[in-house]
């Protein structure tokens, strides 16, 4: 745990550096070994987390250790754990472009970057779900298995992966994106791969790095 623990506040002064979130913005999960959850707590700021901070809790929300309360987002993280046992860590962040794109109700769909083709695909819009409630787990059904990287309507960004650095360097990515594609249509707007391209992709995908490209690519 305590490795776990280490890098949990690790990523939670990552994304406060980054400027990812702002004032208590923000929470972060982990999947420890034995099926709890290890999470970032309400009302601190990220880069003030410490390992004293942290909180654990069961699948089902059940309190187990920790001094301070826990996120009121936490039954979005348990959700997506609940829905795919291969997900070990969730991030859920306000990046400006990323967030700026969800309060446009823009999903970040467009087939543009091959390292985004290759490494998750697109990042579709859940439908607006007001937040600390479960309407945002809710809101998730439809996209937590078939997507990694998930823009919240008028909210902000969630990113899972396998591990904690897995799941934060989708959430970099995610903002990257969205900020390229930002200033692209400014200068007239980002042109998409071809169909051609996307296929090309999906093969080298295959033949160097084992990986499957989602079927909605």
């Amino acid at each position: 745990m305590n490795d776990l623990a280490y890098t949990l506040v690790a990523v939670c002064q990552k994304v406060e550096v980054k400027g990812f979130v702002a004032a208590t913005d923000g929470n972060i999960s982990v999947r420890l070994p034995n099926g709890n959850i290890l999470a970032t707590p309400s009302q601190l700021n990220k880069g003030m987390v410490t390992i004293e901070d942290l909180i654990e809790i069961s699948l089902d929300g059940t309190y187990r250790t920790g001094r301070r309360n826990v996120s009121t987002e936490i039954d979005m993280h348990l959700f997506i754990y609940r829905s795919r046992t291969d997900i070990n860590a969730v991030v859920h962040c306000h990046p400006p472009y990323a967030t700026g794109f969800a309060a446009a109700n823009m999903p970040l769909d467009k087939k543009v970057f091959p390292e985004a083709v290759v490494g998750f695909g697109t990042v579709p819009l859940a439908p607006y779900a007001t937040p600390s409630t479960s309407e945002v787990a809710d809101s998730l059904k439809d996209y937590v298995d078939r997507y990694q990287a998930v823009l919240l309507a008028n909210h902000g960004v969630v990113t899972y992966g396998n591990d904690l650095w897995d799941a934060y360097f989708k959430m970099e990515k995610v903002e990257q994106i969205a900020q390229t594609t930002f200033v692209a249509q400014g200068l007239g707007g980002p042109r998409e791969l071809s169909r051609d391209e996307i296929e090309k992709l999906k093969r080298i995908s295959m033949q160097q790095y084992g990986k499957k490209i989602s079927e909605d690519i």
